[in-house]
């Protein structure tokens, strides 16, 4: 049976090496394993973008951030990008969001435009292609300037539905705990994290889009869709719901990979990111003891829902014909390298687990292999359009089609390298270097055994992955590897120069340009009218009196 349908699930802030496909986890993760025995498991994904919005961005249209223009959370990308929802409507596929995009419309593009987001092509435009489903962004807290998300999401009416009322349930229930007094207690708040969430695990938000999606695939009957299903946790706040609080305790939590005490020179811009407050708060042990526990119960809790949501498509026979993704945006430190969050290239932060089940025939002497190829966010949208039967615009999409690794075939040409980007101008790390908002950048290229990231303005930074795979010693200033880094420099320029920047005609459209001026009686460089083949020699000169 051919793909009909996509499933294509994004875990917010997963790391891959906390699924135990990857043999590396400190959980089981059996469901999402379960998907990995059925498809193909990509050892060597990586985010084009280490931040929520860059990554999701690069997801969405199948292009690097400076192609797009998203460089970091609230900064959208240009009105021209196409992206998902139009790709798929192109080939009769109803595109679908359940969940988290944190993409930012382009007010100002849309107001030059006169436009509006509310409907029509604004709307599309502003929900960067995402027309049908329910946006939640999972982020409703509210500070001194107001609300983090403009609109109050739906999950909030539905926990009222549900009697857990209040101003804002989406913090005082789904994200927040009690003491023994029965005070509210902030799940913001790490030392809360060992405690469970007042809402119960299947009102919980996980819980909730699972039944969305569900409800969703239900209502589409026959029709074929794709659905974005995109988890907010295990993004913080780090607060799981009974009984996830309390699956796991301080003896599962992995060792923090530490760089040894005067092994390593840091780099500023390294240094700069090691004062940040969450990672001075992650360095402290008794914080990992309990934060971490919270991490892995929340990711357990989504392996459970994925496994609700595989028996559902098994029984109403839609596993045979849907394609489907497990992802993430990006992962998370948790302390690693002295680091919180996200933001820079170890593989803690940019390597991505990525998934992929094909139900075709074709991939079955693939089911349950892992593959090494180099493969990135970009690369989903070419796999979705092939696997549809269509064929991608290389004008428009800078990734490639999985679909030969899905089917065992080695592709003729494959790249050198992977790429990605970080744009730190509004973090304090900016400010604290001295640095320009426009010049506070870096990128990154794997070629699979070194890691080399481009600093403006900084000396560069350089791993070697196979002699040190976690990635403790950078060995940018090293002068016996003058000739790797300037090796690397130069996949970094190659890759720059070929990105999508002319996109307004495809290869066709090229291909019949050429010669076309000279067709047209632009004949330059000859010398006489001999010279000139005959389907381009013009007509004889009329002189009128």
């Amino acid at each position: 049976m051919s793909v009909r349908n996509i499933l294509f699930l994004m875990v917010d802030q997963l790391r891959w090496d906390y699924l135990s496909c990857y043999g590396k986890s400190p959980m089981q993760t059996p469901n999402i394993d379960a998907l990995a025995a059925r498809g193909v498991r990509f050892d060597r994904a990586y985010a084009q973008g280490t931040s929520c919005g860059n990554s999701r961005a690069s997801f969405y249209t199948g292009r690097h951030v400076r192609s797009h223009g998203a460089t970091w959370n609230d900064i959208p990308f240009e009105l021209n990008q196409r992206t998902l929802g139009e790709y798929m409507h192109e080939r009769g596929l109803q595109t679908i969001l359940m969940g988290k995009t944190h993409m930012r419309a382009d007010a100002n593009g849309l107001a030059r435009l006169n436009l509006t987001a509310d409907d029509g092509v604004g709307h599309a435009l502003a929900e960067c292609g995402f027309v049908a489903g329910e946006r939640d962004d999972g982020l409703y807290p509210e500070g001194p300037l107001g609300f983090y998300s403009a609109k109050e999401p739906r999950y909030n009416d539905y926990l009222r539905r549900h009697g857990m009322g209040g101003r804002n349930p989406w913090l005082e229930w789904a994200n927040s705990a009690e003491d023994e007094q029965g005070r509210v207690l902030n799940g913001f708040f790490m030392e809360h994290a060992h405690r469970p969430a007042r809402v119960p695990a299947e009102h919980s938000e996980t819980a909730y889009m699972t039944s969305r999606a569900i409800e969703t695939i239900t209502a589409a009957g026959d029709k074929p869709w794709c659905l974005h299903l995109s988890y907010i946790k295990p993004h913080w706040p780090l607060i799981a719901p009974a009984p996830y609080h309390k699956l796991y305790g301080a003896d599962d939590v992995p060792a923090a990979v530490h760089t040894p005490a005067g092994a390593e020179d840091a780099h500023p811009i390294l240094a700069a990111f090691r004062k940040q407050r969450v990672a001075q708060t992650f360095a402290r042990e008794e914080v990992r003891a309990r934060a971490i526990p919270a991490y892995m119960g929340l990711i357990r809790q989504v392996d459970d829902e994925i496994g609700r949501l595989t028996a559902f498509l098994r029984e109403c026979g839609r596993l045979d014909d849907t394609l489907i993704v497990l992802t993430a945006d990006h992962g998370d430190y948790l302390g690693d390298h002295g680091l919180g969050e996200k933001d820079l290239f170890h593989d803690a932060s940019a390597k991505l687990p990525m998934i992929v089940v094909d139900p075709s025939s074709a991939s079955e002497a693939t089911r349950g292999s892992s593959c090494k190829a180099l493969v990135g966010a970009i690369d989903l949208i070419p796999t979705f359009i092939e696997t549809l039967g269509g064929m991608p615009p290389r004008q428009l999409l800078e990734g490639r089609s999985l679909l030969p690794w899905l089917h065992g075939q080695q592709p003729a040409i494959w790249r050198d390298g992977i790429f990605s980007e970080c744009d730190y101008a509004r973090l304090p790390v900016a400010q604290a270097l001295g640095r320009d908002p426009l010049e506070a950048r870096m990128t990154m290229a794997f070629d699979g055994r070194w890691k080399f990231i481009h600093a403006l303005g900084f000396a560069p930074m350089l791993y070697d992955l196979q002699e040190d795979p976690q990635e403790l010693h950078d060995r940018g200033r090293d002068p016996g590897l003058a000739a790797v880094r300037e090796r690397m420099k130069d996949l970094m320029l190659d890759w720059s120069a070929g990105l999508r920047n002319r996109t307004a005609l495809d290869e066709a459209q090229m291909k019949s340009l050429t010669g076309k001026s000279a067709r047209q009686g632009m004949l330059i460089g000859f010398w006489s009218e001999s010279e000139v083949p005959e389907a381009q020699r013009p007509p004889a000169i009329r002189v009128t009196a």
